[in-house]
């Protein structure tokens, strides 16, 4: 079998899988995708030809969010009836290209159903890692767990991190795994002293959380990260070195936060 029937016959089969509500699948899917072995896909060029300056992918809106269309297989690509150019090219760089302009990936758009829309965000795990980014779509709201002991040495202890400029909280709840609490961390200054003085403030304070409880941290200079967004948005500061922030109003959760609404099987 050629590289390209193998690659076809991967996303396929994982496609074929996702239903609504099969994270699971849909994880499957993105993990084949990931693969550079397995992962390729058709993109369509509305523009130009591949490898050319001026060629440029498809592109359609679903629910305000913009995707770069794709099909899975030469056979797909026939079915589709699509008369222009097309490119070949691994899903990872497909991803690396796409999130940082906040457009997604649409697969099969002809097919029944109208194929499967991969969010920017996932993208964007795609392309950093699929292990280091909480599955979506998310669930975040303030944290409702009383741990007032973690949060007064943490905020002491930011107190003397001079790189430390506020500290915000949420609570993560992903499509698949355990729920966490997210540190969010805001800082002055990102140099790799700073890195380590922030480092060293967060391995200071975790002795204070009780067992069992995660804790991650995310970064609040992050414009990707669903996480930082959400603070960023309704998150107040739980420490403030240049303002004295009042206690936050618990906020209701958010459902799917930065997802569109599930369509097209996921």
């Amino acid at each position: 079998m050629s590289a390209s029937g193998t690659a076809a016959g991967q996303v396929e089969h994982m496609l074929r899988q996702v239903t609504p509500g099969r994270y699971d699948a849909y994880e499957a899917l993105l993990r084949a995708l990931a693969t550079p072995s397995s992962g390729q896909v058709w993109m369509l060029l509305w523009h130009g030809q591949a490898g050319s300056p001026d060629a440029q992918y498809g592109n359609m809106e679903v629910e305000g969010f913009g995707y770069a269309p794709c099909v899975t297989s030469a056979q797909e690509l026939s079915a589709s009836g699509w008369n222009r150019s097309y490119e070949v090219v691994d899903g990872l760089d497909v991803a690396r290209t796409l999130y940082p302009d906040h457009y997604g990936l649409w697969l099969n758009p002809h097919a029944p159903g109208g194929g499967v829309g991969i969010p920017w965000l996932d993208l964007r795990r795609i392309a950093t890692g699929l292990e280091r980014q909480p599955a979506g779509p998310l669930r975040l709201s303030e944290p409702g767990i009383e741990i007032p002991q973690f949060y007064a040495l943490l905020a002491q202890n930011a107190h003397r991190t001079p790189a430390v400029r506020a500290l915000r909280r949420a609570w993560v709840q992903p499509a698949l795994g355990a729920p966490y609490l997210a540190i969010g961390l805001d800082v002055y200054d990102t140099s790799p002293p700073a890195v380590d003085s922030v480092r060293a403030m967060m391995q200071q304070s975790i002795g204070a959380v009780p067992d069992g409880l995660p804790v991650s941290t995310v970064a609040m200079s992050d414009e990707y990260d669903p996480v930082a967004l959400w603070m960023r948005a309704s998150a107040r500061p739980f420490y403030d070195r240049e303002a004295h922030a009042a206690p936050a109003p618990a906020q209701a959760p958010v459902a799917g936060y930065g997802y569109p609404p599930a369509r097209g099987g996921y």
